[in-house]
C-alpha cells in the first residue's frame, strides 16, 4: 500500500518541518513555494532559539508544554544544533526587567559576576547578574532549512519553487503559508521582526544572550565564523517594508550595549519580516475536508513546528499524539 500524495504549500519552517514529518510517514510529499526558494519568507530571519523556558516569560502554557521536545526533535533531524543554554542579561539601571523575566519564568539558574564571566570571558566585567537557562539550546535557521529540504529529498519527496500546482492531483493540501493566508484567515496579523548580522571576530559567545530593556529587548545569537545574529523579539506591526533607521539603531546600540568591540563590526545585512499570528499568539492546526492549515506560529516557528507538524500527521494518519 503506498502512501498518500501530499502537497505542503509554504517552505518556512512549519512547511518544511511538516513535510518532513509526513515523509517519515510514509507520504509522497511535495512542498511548493511561490517564493522562490526555501525560506522564502520569515523564517530566513529567525533567530533559530530553541527556549521554552525563555519563551514562557510572554507565552501561555501551551506554548512551552508542546515545545519541551523541541531540541531532540531538531537534532535528530539536522546537523550543528548547539545545546549551550541560553543568558539572560540586563544593563545595570535595568535590574528590575530581570527580576521580572525570572518571575515569569523557571527552569534557570540565577549567576552573579564570576559566574558570568566563566560561563561567557568575552562579557567579563560587564553584567553583575544574569539568568542562565541551561538546558536551552539554538540552531542556524538558514542552514536548517536547507538541511531539511535535503533530508526531504533524501525520503523521496520534492521541493518546486516556479511551476504553478494543482491541489485536485494530491490527497491532502497542508497550509503553511504564513502571512501570505490572510486572504483566507481574516484572524491573521502580521507581527514585524527586524535583525542584522553582524561579523566580529573580536568576539565569541557560545550561546544566544538576551538583553533585557523596557522598550526593546533583544537576543544576540552567536553563529559560525564569527557572525551574530541580533533581532527584536516583536513588533506590533503590518508593515512590509525593510528594516527602518530606528530600528538598525536600536539593535545596534543594543549589540554595543553588550560589548563595545560591536562598535567595529562588520555589518553583513539588515532586514524586516512579518511572521504569522493569531489574536492570542499560538500556533493552531486547522482542518476542512482534506485541507488542513497550520499557521499563526508567531515568534515560535522553530520551537513550535515539530509539535505542530505533529498534529498534522496524528490528522493525515489517525495517529495517537506522544
Amino acid at each position: 500500500m503506498t502512501g498518500p500524495r501530499i502537497l505542503v504549500r509554504g517552505a518556512g519552517v512549519a512547511g518544511m518541518v511538516t513535510a518532513v514529518a509526513l515523509a517519515e510517514h510514509g507520504a509522497h510529499v511535495t512542498v511548493h513555494d511561490i517564493g522562490g526558494r526555501v525560506g522564502a519568507g520569515a523564517s530566513w530571519f529567525a533567530g533559530g532559539m530553541l527556549a521554552p523556558w525563555c519563551e514562557a516569560e510572554s507565552a501561555p502554557d501551551e506554548v512551552t508544554q508542546d515545545s519541551l521536545t523541541s531540541l531532540n526533535w531538531w537534532e535528530s533531524h539536522v546537523p550543528d544544533v548547539v545545546r549551550a543554554g541560553s543568558l539572560v542579561v540586563a544593563p545595570p539601571r535595568d535590574t528590575p526587567e530581570l527580576n521580572r523575566f525570572g518571575r515569569r519564568t523557571s527552569h534557570f539558574e540565577i549567576l552573579n559576576a564570576p559566574q558570568i564571566d566563566a560561563l561567557e570571558p568575552d562579557l567579563a566585567g560587564r553584567f553583575d547578574k544574569a539568568l542562565f537557562f541551561a538546558e536551552e539550546g539554538h540552531v542556524d535557521p538558514r542552514k536548517a532549512l536547507l538541511a531539511l529540504a535535503q533530508r526531504l529529498k533524501q525520503q523521496g519527496g520534492q521541493v518546486l519553487t516556479v511551476q504553478a500546482i494543482n491541489d485536485d492531483e494530491f490527497d491532502w493540501v497542508v497550509d503553511c503559508t504564513g502571512v501570505a493566508a490572510r486572504t483566507m484567515q481574516n484572524d491573521l496579523r502580521g507581527m514585524r521582526g527586524e535583525m542584522i548580522l553582524l561579523r566580529c571576530p573580536e568576539i565569541s559567545l557560545h550561546r544566544p544572550v538576551r538583553m533585557l530593556h523596557p522598550r526593546i529587548p533583544v537576543y544576540i545569537v552567536p553563529r559560525a565564523d564569527s557572525v551574530f545574529m541580533v533581532g527584536a523579539t516583536m513588533v506590533e506591526s503590518d508593515d512590509t517594508r525593510g528594516i527602518t533607521v530606528r530600528a538598525m539603531t536600536e539593535l545596534l546600540n543594543a549589540a554595543y550595549t553588550l560589548h563595545p568591540a560591536f562598535a567595529e563590526a562588520e555589518l553583513l545585512e539588515a532586514n524586516a519580516g512579518l511572521r504569522p499570528a493569531y489574536p492570542d499568539n499560538v500556533p493552531r492546526v486547522k482542518q476542512n475536508g482534506k485541507s488542513i492549515s497550520l499557521n499563526g506560529m508567531y515568534r515560535h516557528g522553530f520551537l513550535l513546528s515539530p509539535a505542530r507538524a505533529q498534529e498534522v500527521c496524528d490528522i493525515i494518519f489517525g495517529t495517537d499524539r506522544a
